[in-house]
């Protein structure tokens, strides 16, 4: 539930009426595309007020895996309805991005808007926008937009048809275009470079063709699906490498042995043993950057593998080890409003604003206060490799939130 009240806090555009986030109001309601094109709504990206497509679509395919493998979770906690609105909110924001067959809106908003500290509903200038397209193309993230809309058309085909009918409309034929016209989007798109470079794209491609077959049941998916795969043990799934996703749905689908080996050297690598360290209290320790991410994230993966068949016990048990770290069994609490002594000073803008209309500025990043806010649900960054830690919002390597930080962690612990 604390979870899903931070995806409300991240909302941006026109917010509902039964918005549970009081100290929101709407926001961003100028965004626009090059021909007027409806861009408002989306989830702000971290502690900023941008909205990355490439994190946010990646968030939303992961966060609803969970629900289409752990939806009896979300039933017995009493959160499935506002999962699917959860869901539903960067869906919708995501098809307004396809603006043409070949033409897709990838960010709103740009970097230089770090060097301000405010809250979103006091920014009232339209921001830039930035797409790719035929001549600028985006395999990875248009990969990833088809994959976000086919896990969608799975979650909504029975609950609202004519949605779900529209997502994967738009899934096929943003694939296309992904397949198409090759090139990684943050070559095309460099506002994007800074943050959210990627790596590759043939991770993306085969991870929109496994989701396609898992919505369509056409065997050409599949077989983009298993061309594009990428093999070798996965550094570890994130916004940028769905290696590990690829692995368990397509030993899914395909029962092959060769996917089944590839998750098992992916876990001998991430549990203890392999090359990956940890720390003291036992955080598989993959980056600085969100480490409690790279952790949560594998948790996940890992938890599907163990009610795949694979090594159910261990598995489960790693999964579990890592996501209770995150909810304090290293002594404290990583996720803001939740278990003991969580974090009080989240890098966050919004959350640690004064209500409006009291202004809000620089003061109020340094000031050495709990923030006015509780951003209920959030995870932070977290410690380094040695469960070192300091709530700070200044120290936003170790204390900034974003979406996709949540996004295997919920699926976690829905699992």
């Amino acid at each position: 539930m604390k979870s899903i009240m931070f995806y409300e806090a991240q909302r941006s555009g026109k917010l509902p009426v039964d918005s549970r986030i009081t100290w929101q109001g709407d926001s961003f309601l100028l965004d626009r595309g090059d021909n007027g094109d409806d861009l408002t709504r989306g989830w702000y990206d971290a502690g900023d007020n941008i909205k990355f497509g490439f994190p946010m679509a990646a968030t939303t395919t992961m966060l609803t895996w969970g629900l289409l493998r752990y939806k009896d979770a979300y039933q017995h906690s009493g959160q499935l309805d506002k999962m699917y609105e959860c869901i539903r909110w960067p869906l919708e924001w995501l098809l307004k991005c396809h603006t043409g067959t070949n033409e897709l809106y990838v960010q709103v908003g740009e970097g230089k808007s770090h060097s301000t500290w405010d809250r979103p509903e006091s920014i009232t200038t339209r921001q830039p926008v930035f797409k790719v397209d035929e001549n600028k193309p985006g395999s990875d993230v248009a990969g990833e937009y088809a994959a976000a809309m086919a896990a969608g058309y799975l979650a909504f085909k029975d609950k609202d048809p004519t949605f779900a009918a529209k997502l994967l409309q738009h899934a096929k034929q943003i694939n296309n275009f992904a397949v198409a016209y090759k090139g990684k989007y943050s070559d095309s798109v460099t506002a994007a470079a800074e943050f959210y470079r990627s790596n590759d794209y043939n991770d993306e491609l085969s991870w929109a063709g496994v989701w396609l077959y898992k919505a369509t049941n056409d065997s050409k998916y599949l077989a983009q699906a298993e061309k594009y795969y990428v093999s070798g043990p996965s550094w570890g799934q994130s916004w940028d490498d769905k290696t590990a996703g690829c692995q368990v749905l397509l030993y899914e689908e395909t029962g092959k042995d060769k996917y089944k080996q590839e998750i098992e050297s992916t876990f001998n690598d991430w549990m203890p043993g392999g090359s990956i360290p940890y720390s003291p209290k036992g955080l598989a320790f993959r980056n600085q950057w969100g480490s409690l991410r790279y952790a949560s994230n594998m948790a996940f993966i890992a938890l599907v593998a163990a009610d795949d068949g694979l090594h159910t016990s261990s598995y489960r048990n790693w999964a579990k080890s890592q996501i209770h770290y995150a909810l304090g069994d290293a002594g404290r609490s990583f996720v803001c409003g939740f278990g003991v002594h969580p974090p009080v000073q989240p890098h966050h803008r919004g959350a640690s604003c004064p209500s409006m209309p009291a202004p809000c500025g620089w003061a109020d990043q340094t000031k050495k206060a709990p923030n006015p806010h509780v951003l209920y649900g959030a995870l932070v960054g977290g410690p380094d490799g040695n469960d070192g830690y300091t709530d700070s919002r200044q120290n936003f390597q170790s204390n900034e939130v974003a979406c996709d930080y949540n996004a295997g962690f919920q699926s976690a612990v829905a699992g």
